[in-house]
């Protein structure tokens, strides 16, 4: 018997992915554990495993395709014993059932809200195509009528309509002209012009990711009141321990960085002052007694932040050797969900793109992030009197909801005695 293969849910999250790509094609044999393609979630492009043994007999589902639900067959395979060719695709009912319910759906002429809803059944006929396909037919001005379709069971997808000429949409029916009209206001919304079209420039589809990151953020500096601390803190004596611990370290192939002793002093501090370890939950606030730190990590997809789990328990090695795991990991896509989702507070380093001073967006729904400068060679008071230190400034961003000025400021304080003082991190 044949095996349907289904959309999997690859976090707690995901409701549709995007097929980025294929890795077998028809006629393949697979056995359970082999990679069978990579699915781009809103947080990362994973790799999907067989969990069964048998042969590729029909991939339903091309690559590339947008906003496929969880639980959507994407391909069959053929059972022990069965013919590969002898197998058919799935009848695809969904979309069929779906069309004589919309079919009923415009009784209400007279409302105006459902109009849009017709909008793709103005000829009478219902044009299969993915939303990405629609609304990149939309901004061009492309007619999907006379559009030929690759996807499966003929769907019009992004890879149709990508270098599809403009062209003028088939005149409505005078019965339909009022309904077709009312119908095509909606989608001409997204071909406003929000950039000089006059420049030669081109325009790059947004990922999962990339989409997540710009919800997330906009959500963040929308609903969440920040405040900004900042403090100067001398680094030599860190500098200095660093030095110290990487040349013992050696031999177990152990290299620290600044970052590694930072998220160890941010996870102390927060366990020193627990009023900042908190996420704010609309009539209630939740108190961690554990800090586990999130680590903003760039990749060629965008921002992502695996996490520490409790750090300020864990030795400086174990936070070196993970961190440098999970942030190889990130930039190949490869992160598992439980190794970004959670974490109590955040830290981004940009001191090694010679920025001195930011201020971070706070990753909801945790309380604070740590926005740490490059530490550099400035005019500072040492012993009472003025001389030059390595200094870096540290920004930190608290959620005011939950977090007071007087904590805040409390949490920067002992972050700043834990790095000038820095034996404080192997106790």
């Amino acid at each position: 018997m044949s095996i349907e293969i289904k959309m999997p849910a690859l976090s707690p999250t995901m409701e549709e992915g995007t097929l980025a790509k294929w890795l077998v094609k028809e006629g393949d044999t697979v056995k359970a554990g082999d990679l069978m393609a990579e699915i781009e979630t809103d947080k990362a492009t994973m790799e999907f495993e067989a969990v069964d043994e048998g042969v590729i007999a029909k991939i339903v589902v091309a690559e590339g395709t947008d906003g496929v639900k969880v639980g959507t067959v994407i391909a069959v395979l053929a059972g022990e014993g069965e013919d590969a060719g002898s197998v058919s695709a799935p009848k695809a009912e969904s979309p069929k059932a779906e069309a004589p319910k919309a079919e009923a759906a415009p009784a209400p002429v007279a409302a105006p809200a459902p109009a849009p809803a017709a909008a793709p059944k103005a000829d009478g006929d219902r044009i299969k195509a993915s939303p990405l396909a629609r609304r990149i037919a939309a901004e061009k001005g492309v007619d999907l009528s006379g559009v030929r379709g690759s996807g499966p069971n003929g769907r019009i997808v992004k890879a149709d309509v990508a270098d599809a000429k403009p062209g003028a949409a088939p005149a409505p029916k005078a019965a339909e002209a009022p309904a077709a009209t009312a119908a095509s206001a909606p989608a001409a919304a997204p071909a406003l012009v929000w950039y000089d079209e006059s420049i030669p420039h081109e325009v790059e589809k947004l990922s999962n990711i990339r989409k997540t990151i710009a919800r997330r953020l906009t959500e963040a500096k929308q609903t969440i009141p920040h405040i900004y601390l900042t403090v100067d803190i001398q680094l030599d004596a860190l500098l200095k321990l660093r030095g110290q611990l990487n040349k013992s370290l050696e031999a177990r192939g152990v290299k620290l960085s600044v970052n590694d002793m930072l998220i160890k002093a941010l996870a102390v501090a927060l366990t020193q002052v627990p009023k900042c370890n908190v996420t704010f939950a609309g009539d209630q606030l939740v108190k961690y007694s554990r800090a586990d730190i999130s680590v903003a990590v760039s990749t060629p997809t965008g921002l992502i932040t695996p996490i520490i789990r409790d750090a300020a328990n864990i030795g400086l090695a174990s936070i070196s050797t993970q961190m440098k795991a999970l942030a190889d990991r990130a930039k190949e896509g490869k992160l598992q969900p439980h190794e970004y989702q959670g974490g109590t507070a955040s830290i981004s380093n940009m001191g090694m793109f010679g920025i001195k001073q930011f201020d971070a967006v706070i990753n909801p729904p945790q309380a604070m992030i740590l926005a740490v400068g490059a530490g550099e060679k400035r005019p500072y008071i040492v012993d009472d009197a003025l001389g030059v230190a390595t200094v870096m400034s540290a920004t930190g961003s608290f959620d005011h909801r939950a977090v007071d000025g007087a904590d805040g400021a409390e949490l920067m304080k002992v972050f700043k005695a834990l790095v000038e003082s820095p034996m404080g991190l192997l106790a």
